[in-house]
């Protein structure tokens, strides 16, 4: 989940537009406060227009015409929660692909995924978790790739694949499973064969057995530092830390560390941090096109090879 572009903006009507007053600047920060509190996510000031023009469209759907009284609707008690939900769908653009970065899932399944099932007293059981599940593409991937190498080399495995964004809108589309055919473009022709199914002339479905293997949860990325567990063989975080400031980053991404197993590996986008450092990671080496660490539960000395 993203921020919205200002290409992206719905224009209001006249009518839509002359039902929100002008927002002053102590109003504008309000709101901009209360997004990044809530989701961690910066709203720049020349925005403004964007954030205006989505209260406004909002605001009328549900019959508000005072931005100050719906501050306080969705800051306050069970209905407020439901419909900043709804408000978080609409100031935010849930972009993403099959098969989005090459390199990682190259990664994945060429170094990743070998290492471990050569890992020591290995149970036969793999949890990737994909951070930021968006509408379901990069989860249904991850899937994909682990449910073709165990199918090529002959391991048995247990696998499961846990996606999780802050929408409910973008994961009902998840777990539905059925996309436009024009995504469908973006998918290998093998994986395209193995794995999607017709639904209707403009559609395709992920197979049944691979939507089996994949589960999806609400979750704040704020929260996961306070969740209970540390289950993931893979943390796979792409273009979602870019939103965030670097302080807010480093913090998501130390939280992050906690839900890896030993010998568990984190990739995240390239670029997305920068010097970033935690005594039980470290970075994997030959990887200059992949920004990938490896988890340890003895105290990082130098790169691991691949």
């Amino acid at each position: 989940m993203v921020l919205a572009e200002e290409g992206q903006e719905v224009q209001p009507s006249t009518s839509m537009a002359d039902s929100l007053p002008g927002m002053t600047q102590s109003q504008f920060d309000r709101w901009v406060e209360l997004l990044e509190r809530r989701t961690g996510m910066v709203l720049p000031r020349e925005r403004r227009s964007f954030l205006v023009t989505s209260l406004a469209l909002r605001m009328r759907q549900i019959g508000y015409r005072d931005v100050d009284a719906y501050y306080e609707f969705v800051t306050s008690g069970l209905a407020g929660n439901i419909e900043w939900t709804a408000l978080v769908d609409r100031l935010t653009v849930h972009e993403t692909r099959f098969f989005r970065d090459p390199r990682a899932l190259r990664l994945l399944r060429e170094t990743v995924l070998p290492a471990v099932v050569a890992r020591p007293g290995w149970d036969g059981q793999l949890n990737i978790w994909s951070v930021g599940c968006s509408t379901g593409e990069e989860a249904y991937t991850l899937a994909m790739v682990a449910d073709r190498y165990f199918n090529d080399t002959g391991f048995v495995a247990r696998f499961g694949v846990t996606g999780t964004d802050i929408s409910l809108q973008s994961l009902s589309t998840a777990k539905a499973g059925t996309y436009s055919r024009r995504r469908a473009t973006d998918i290998p022709e093998e994986y395209a064969l193995r794995y999607c199914e017709p639904a209707d002339p403009e559609h395709f479905l992920v197979s049944r057995k691979l939507r089996r293997r994949v589960c999806f949860a609400q979750i704040n990325v704020l929260d996961v530092g306070g969740l209970a567990g540390r289950a993931a063989d893979v943390v796979y975080c792409q273009n979602l830390l870019i939103y965030f400031d670097r302080t807010r980053r480093q913090a998501i991404v130390d939280s992050l560390v906690k839900h890896l197993r030993p010998g568990g590996v984190m990739i995240l986008g390239a670029g997305e941090v920068l010097r970033w450092t935690h005594p039980h990671m470290t970075r994997l080496a030959n990887q200059d096109d992949v920004l990938a660490f490896r988890r340890s539960d003895e105290p990082a000395r130098r790169a691991v090879a691949p």
